[in-house]
C-alpha cells in the first residue's frame, strides 16, 4: 500500500470544514524518582476498564477507548470531544525492569511505574588483594673461612 500525502491531507481538510477534531495521542509526562521511572499519560473522560497496558520486551503500548456519552435515541446537537481509540508506544531503555511494570489509574490519569533493573543500579565492587602477603626466605651467603 502506497503512501499518499495529499490523501490525508484532504481528509484532515474534510475533518476540520465538516467540524470534527483529528485524533490526538495522549499526553505524557515522565520523571524518575529514586529507583523508578514513573509515566503518566491524560486519558480523561475514559472508563479505566477500556484502557490496556502491555509490554513485549522494552516496548509498551497504551490503548484507550474513550465512548460518547450520549445514548442511541438522543438528538445530537454539538460533538466537539473526541471519541474513539487512543494509542501511544513507548520504547524503554534497558536499564529498566518491564517485568515489574505496575499501573494505576486516578482521576483520568494513567500512571506507569517501571522500577530500575537490579542490573542497573549502581554497586559497591569490593576490591581484593592479588594475593597473600609472601614471606621472602634469605640465606646467607656460606662465610668465607
Amino acid at each position: 500500500m502506497r503512501f499518499d500525502p495529499f490523501r490525508e491531507l484532504d481528509r484532515l481538510g474534510e475533518q476540520v470544514l465538516a467540524g470534527q477534531r483529528p485524533m490526538r495521542t495522549m499526553p505524557i509526562e515522565a520523571y524518575r524518582r529514586g529507583d523508578e521511572f514513573t509515566v503518566a499519560l491524560d486519558v480523561p473522560g475514559v472508563d479505566p476498564d477500556d484502557v490496556e497496558v502491555t509490554v513485549e520486551r522494552n516496548v509498551v503500548n497504551i490503548r484507550a477507548r474513550r465512548r460518547p456519552v450520549r445514548q442511541e435515541r438522543d438528538e445530537l446537537i454539538i460533538d466537539e470531544r473526541p471519541q474513539g481509540e487512543f494509542t501511544r508506544q513507548l520504547l524503554l531503555g534497558d536499564n529498566l525492569d518491564t517485568g515489574r511494570l505496575r499501573a494505576s489509574f486516578d482521576r483520568g490519569v494513567l500512571f506507569l511505574t517501571i522500577p530500575v533493573s537490579e542490573e542497573s543500579k549502581p554497586r559497591r565492587v569490593e576490591i581484593t588483594s592479588t594475593g597473600e602477603p609472601q614471606t621472602v626466605e634469605t640465606t646467607r651467603a656460606p662465610e668465607a673461612g
